[in-house]
């Protein structure tokens, strides 16, 4: 192919100008019997067809658009390597493959993983030689048995409700990095806003010295340096002082520029970062961001895409979902019952987006203690991943985890995940499973799709007078007085634009018309604005998916109202925004 499809760098988190994609045409093969690799088709399979990475076999953009069950693919393809980069280490990434991988390089494993959301790398270089290389990936996928998480992909053969088309295989880029043997294998940002200091955690794959530059807009802003000796256990921690003070704020993604080098004797490795000034805390009832309160008007997005299935077609696709948010009047998302890609990620700091990260754990049988492990392994290496974005302001593992005889059967489950989460990221608000049934949280949220404006107020109406509020999971729910609260799903009010979709999904009877949708959506969020004691709202959805028709802009994000309509409403001052201003200018002399 002459043009590589997703050219940009994957992870501008950790940039460096050695890389190699290899996005573009693979060799392809179905495995419907699973028996490839009893066949050692890692060294002579025949591969009879094409596919175009990284779009799954499902998606219009792979050139197969293959829609039946994929229990097993193959992938090939060939890459040239020099004799002067085999001197160091050659790193092999993998943004996302679904579900689990098997990498084989000249014939050779060099590494599996499992787990369809997160990413991955293996070291290469011992089963490389200089020139021609074959790279071989196996991908076994079955989003059936329970025992891994699938999210929003369907589990029976066509798409229906709120499930859609499946993803299956490389649906992320995959790429080469060509680093020393002594090299920087990852860092963590612990922002200090008080103090304009951003703490610096590396760790390292050898000694040498470590320095860090950091600059805002091109100007030198704060340096850094440490010695990784011999006796050193490979981490280094430092504190960068930064002589410009710029916080990173909703709809103001203030970045700094950092630069690390790394280098000894007869090596340096120089990687291209970035990273957000920002404090998230809780507050009683309220959300601070760097002290402040700020009312989340967010919106869920599932990160779907008509022509590439689970992988946005351009890098301009991933902008544009935010512009149009922010377009609406929203100031984040919850990115829903799916892991983002960084480059996401990377726009959303950009942008000063609010985000919510989240697991597709949809799919996943948590009575089957064999289920756990997997889970649990994807998800903390996600949380790992995406831990320096300023945009991800909180961590969400579950969704809906329903528990119908009522027995708790998943409060172990729920707990478990919810501390590990929180050991791991002491630095952000998690809430152990969205919507219901919570067991150990630092956020009540509950979802209603009450259509009934009138009615859904009154779900709300002791709250805003400092009482409790009605919620139809009690007692169940385990409700902590005092813990922030957090109406994370509602709205899904169905519009199909055709009206000729005859299995055209929404919450509730659609409205006959655009004034009485306008005036139904502007009801039942003035009444989570005009409530002190909510946090923030999550409106379903953004925009349509295949069937379900409760988006606020068409599949193809065409918008189905008046995008200034919608954005009025949302943008009207919400009463927590009103006390911090009355609360300020009390405080005017």
């Amino acid at each position: 192919m002459k043009n590589i499809p997703r050219p940009e760098h994957p992870f501008p988190q950790m940039e460096r100008a050695e890389w190699q994609n290899l996005n573009g045409e693979w060799d392809f093969a179905f495995d419907f019997g699973r028996s490839g690799r009893d066949r050692h088709f890692y060294e002579n399979g025949k591969y009879e067809g094409k596919i175009v990475v990284p779009f799954c076999p499902e998606s219009s953009l792979s050139d197969i658009g293959y829609r039946d069950f994929i229990p097993c693919a193959w992938y090939r393809r060939f890459f040239g390597i020099t004799g002067e980069q085999l001197r160091g280490t050659v790193l092999l990434h993998f943004g996302a493959v679904d579900y689990l991988a098997v990498v084989y390089v000249n014939g050779r494993q060099a590494g599996a993983h499992r787990g369809g959301y997160s990413s991955f790398t293996f070291d290469i270089t011992e089963y490389l030689k200089a020139g021609s290389n074959e790279l071989v990936v196996c991908a076994e996928d079955d989003n059936r048995s329970g025992r891994q998480p699938r999210g929003k992909q369907s589990a029976a053969y066509a798409s229906s409700g709120c499930d859609y088309t499946r993803t299956t295989g490389i649906w992320q880029t995959v790429w080469l990095e060509f680093v020393p043997k002594n090299y920087i294998r990852s860092v963590r940002y612990y922002p200090d806003v008080e103090g304009g200091i951003l703490n610096i955690e590396a760790s390292l794959t050898g000694t040498g010295k470590l320095c860090v530059d950091a600059y805002y807009e091109g100007r030198a802003c704060g340096r850094c340096e440490a010695v990784v000796g011999k006796t050193g256990c490979g981490t280094v921690r430092m504190a960068l002082q930064l002589n410009e003070i710029h916080l990173w704020e909703a709809g103001c993604g203030r970045l700094y520029d950092l630069e690390f080098t790394f280098s000894g004797e007869g090596f340096c490795d120089k990687v291209k970062s970035y990273a957000g000034l920002r404090e998230v805390r809780l507050d009683g009832r309220r959300f601070l961001l760097n002290g402040k309160p700020v009312f989340q008007r967010t919106v869920l997005d599932q990160g779907f895409y008509p022509d590439g299935i689970y992988t946005a077609p351009t890098e301009e696709a991933l902008i544009n979902d935010i512009r149009i948010s922010i377009g609406l009047g929203f100031n984040g998302a919850r990115l829903h019952q799916k892991i983002f890609e960084p480059r996401f990620l990377y726009h959303c700091d950009r942008m000063g987006y609010l985000v919510w990260g989240e697991h597709g754990n949809w799919g996943l049988d948590l009575s089957d203690p064999a289920a756990l492990h997997p889970f649990m392994g994807e998800w903390l290496e996600a949380v790992d991943r995406d831990f320096n974005h300023p945009s991800v302001i909180g961590w969400c593992p579950f969704n809906e985890t329903w528990d119908f005889d009522g027995r708790k059967q998943y409060d172990d489950t729920l707990r478990l995940i919810y501390r590990m989460t929180k050991q791991l990221d002491p630095t952000r608000p998690c809430i152990d499973t969205s919507g219901n049934f919570h067991v150990e949280t630092d956020i009540y949220d509950v979802h209603n799709y009450t259509q009934d404006a009138a009615v859904f107020a009154s779900y709300y109406e002791g709250l805003k007078n400092g009482g409790k509020f009605r919620d139809d999971q009690e007692p169940r729910q385990h409700y902590t007085e005092g813990l922030p609260v957090f109406v994370s799903e509602y709205g899904g009010i169905k519009w199909d634009v055709s009206n000729t979709n005859a299995s055209a999904w929404g919450y509730g009877e659609a409205p006959k018309t655009e004034e009485e949708f306008l005036e139904r959506y502007r009801r039942l969020t003035e009444c989570l604005l005009a409530n002190s004691n909510i946090m923030g709202f999550c409106y379903t959805q953004l925009y349509d998916i295949e069937q379900e028709v409760n988006g606020l802009y068409t599949y193809d994000r065409k918008p189905k109202f008046s995008p200034e309509i919608i954005r009025a409403i949302n943008r009207q001052p919400a009463a927590i925004e009103k006390e911090e201003d009355a609360a300020a200018a009390d405080k005017k002399p």
